[in-house]
């Protein structure tokens, strides 16, 4: 533990971190309480629910190609705050688009300001790279899968709270605020040139259409040309699956399935459980990726979470439910912490935000679908425990596949990477 928490003596890496953290709090809490304001308006109709949901996904996919160019080739540090200020001033109008009760614009609102706040986090997660050290990366994502178990352990507690206590429009003024503090941290920073321009300075006249066709080619035959990192990416569209039915399944479940009357009361409980259990999971895994090889983690991961998860599917009470989400929360960070450690070591720097561009809109393409494939589906065609067998089955199927697969090109890539460094420089004549 005392070496996972030595990389906040870099205050660079201590500010961004905490900016991220608000930057996410920003998202989470007004999107959460307008779930449940949605909810309590509209009861019989889930849909709209998941369609918020939607609106927070789908700006990913026409925004995409934009992010990556924009975190590689423009200031990265001026890309976070902006996009931070931005989304505060955003929240504003949504909680005018609100008052109006015309649904249309409201989620045109919501749409908008996801858009821009994707612009976050290619150039955040750029900025960590060029921060840190290389060794330091799995660190770095240990301590973000616990704080992904601290908002999982408050997020709905707090969009609940802020609902119950301020209504819908106060939390989303509780979005603003927290997306101001980001954008301030992130400007106090002092980083280094490298770490913000690697590809050197450009102005915004530089990104016309024909510079950002090319720059997005060049981050994809990047990608199509490095084995390992394509199949890292495959298994992200077949995450995004389960990601995009966990984002409301757990939700349904409590309410039409286990407990109609006080699902919002378990709904909570069920956070702080998945919560807790995903920041030990955190630490544990943090030791454990530092005794087994990163791909078995990332695949040990998968597969037992998904096992879980199917059997989430079976159960007939909470307890049963909240016990095997317990154990998938427990699983689940051994894999993130080991892609997210090894993603920044096999990525070029100066490709880093084409690559994160790409990452995105590759799950949020099936993560979408599904959400569209829940919202026509559910409860008419299918049940929610048919939604549990098929993510869970997915899981430890990806799981499975990257045992048989990571290993080799894992290897391939260490042979390639040795071969390089020891490759003597040409000689000048």
């Amino acid at each position: 533990m005392k070496d996972t928490f030595a990389v906040f003596k870099k205050m660079n890496f201590t500010k961004v971190f905490l900016a991220a953290i608000t930057s996410r709090l920003g998202t989470i809490v007004g999107m959460t309480a307008f779930t449940f304001y949605l909810l309590d308006r509209f009861s019989s109709q889930p849909f709209y629910a998941t369609f918020t949901e939607m609106m927070y996904s789908a700006p990913t996919l026409l925004v995409f190609f934009l992010t990556g160019v924009v975190a590689d080739r423009m200031d990265r540090q001026k890309v976070a705050y902006y996009s931070d200020f931005i989304c505060a001033g955003l929240s504003i109008v949504l909680i005018g688009a609100i008052m109006t009760e015309f649904m249309p614009l409201v989620f045109f609102v919501l749409f908008l300001r996801s858009a821009v706040a994707k612009f976050f986090a290619p150039a955040e997660m750029s900025l960590v790279q060029g921060i840190l050290d290389e060794e330091e990366y799995s660190t770095a994502a240990g301590l973000n899968q616990m704080i992904a178990g601290v908002f999982n352990l408050f997020a709905t507690a707090l969009g609940l709270g802020a609902y119950w206590a301020l209504g819908v429009h106060g939390a989303i003024i509780g979005d603003a605020v927290t997306f101001l503090i980001s954008a301030f941290l992130i400007l106090s920073c002092t980083i280094d040139e490298e770490a913000r321009l690697p590809n050197g300075s450009h102005s915004i006249k530089d990104l016309n259409f024909s510079f950002i066709f090319k720059e997005f080619k060049e981050g994809l035959l990047y990608i199509l040309n490095h084995k390992l990192l394509m199949a890292l990416i495959a298994g992200f569209f077949i995450i995004g699956i389960v990601n995009g039915g966990l984002s409301v399944m757990p939700l349904y479940i409590l309410k039409y399935k286990l407990t109609p009357d006080d699902y919002e009361q378990w709904s909570v409980v069920l956070g702080i459980i998945f919560g807790v259990f995903m920041i030990t999971g955190s630490i544990l895994a943090s030791m454990v990726v530092k005794k087994l090889k990163l791909y078995t983690c990332l695949s040990l991961g998968l597969g037992v979470a998904g096992i879980f998860l199917v059997a989430s599917g079976f159960v007939s009470t909470v307890t049963w439910f909240l016990i095997l989400t317990a154990f998938v929360a427990l699983t689940i960070p051994l894999s993130n912490i080991a892609i997210g450690g090894w993603l920044p070591s096999i990525v070029d720097r100066k490709m880093m935000g084409r690559v994160e561009s790409w990452i995105t809109p590759v799950m949020m393409i099936s993560h979408t679908a599904t959400l569209g494939f829940i919202s026509v589906g559910f409860p008419n065609y299918f049940s929610i425990s048919s939604l549990f067998y098929f993510c869970g089955a997915v899981l430890a199927l990806v799981g499975i596949l990257y045992y048989m697969i990571l290993p080799k090109l894992s290897n391939d890539f260490d042979e390639r990477k040795s071969v390089e460094v020891e490759q003597p420089a040409p000689v000048s004549t």
